[in-house]
C-alpha cells in the first residue's frame, strides 16, 4: 500500500511541478513521470539535510520540490 500512496503522491507532485515550471515541462504525462523520479530526488535530499516528511502534505511539499528541482536540471540541460 505504501508504493501505491509513493505513486499517487510522485504524480500530483509532477503535475504541480508542471504548473509551478510552467514552459519547462514535458506534457502531462511526462511531468508525471518527473514527479515520480523527483519524489525520490526530493526524499533522498531532504534526507541529507536532516528534513523529514510529516504526514501526507509534508511528502507532497518534499516531492514537488524534487520534481521542480529535477525539471529545473533537465530544463537546463536540454537548452544547452
Amino acid at each position: 500500500m505504501n508504493v501505491l500512496w509513493f505513486a499517487i503522491i510522485g504524480i500530483v507532485a509532477g503535475w504541480l511541478a508542471g504548473q509551478i515550471m510552467k514552459g519547462r515541462g514535458f506534457g502531462l504525462v511526462g511531468n508525471l513521470v518527473v514527479g515520480v523520479i523527483g519524489a525520490i530526488i526530493g526524499g533522498y535530499l531532504a534526507g541529507a539535510i536532516g528534513l523529514g516528511a510529516s504526514g501526507l502534505l509534508g511528502a507532497l511539499i518534499i516531492a514537488t520540490l524534487g520534481a521542480v528541482v529535477l525539471l529545473a536540471i533537465v530544463g537546463a540541460v536540454k537548452r544547452a
